[in-house]
């Protein structure tokens, strides 16, 4: 029997839109990341998160980005490439309270200029805001 807090946690990883079998892979990874989601993501896809030195493509990755991490469009332009046909990118930035906060026109302009298409945004996780980004098909 799955406990409510396992169904809670399933339904945050189903919530944006990830599915049993999938390869979510991870970048910038902190210590402030959502580890429930985290959790969820895992627990949904029945998969573990993979890493910077994963090898092949994947079909969802999972961006965790502050606002002094560095280049936005460049993190996304590197993501798109780790992608596998018709794969997506959830960036994932700290909610307006937060240190670390990246202002949605940002987000706009560095998804537009990575030829990325912003169709979702949700709040994945209980301090992060996270935005469903389309990769363009080849």
């Amino acid at each position: 029997m799955v406990s409510d807090q396992g169904t809670e946690r399933t339904n945050r990883a189903a919530r944006v839109g990830l599915v049993p079998g999938q390869v979510v892979q991870e970048i910038g990874y902190g210590e402030d990341v959502d580890h429930d989601l985290r959790d969820a993501i895992e627990e949904l896809t029945g998969n573990d998160l993979v890493g910077d030195d994963y090898a092949d493509v994947a079909d969802v990755v999972l961006l965790w980005f502050r606002d002094d991490d560095g280049d936005l469009t460049d993190a996304l332009v590197e993501a798109v490439g780790l992608l596998d046909e018709g794969g997506m990118i959830w960036l994932l930035t700290p909610k307006e309270t937060r240190d670390g906060h990246v202002k949605p026109s940002e987000i706009a302009e560095a998804a537009q200029t990575a030829g990325l298409s912003q169709s979702k945004s949700a709040g994945a996780a209980t301090d992060w805001t996270g935005t469903r980004l389309a990769a363009p098909r080849r």
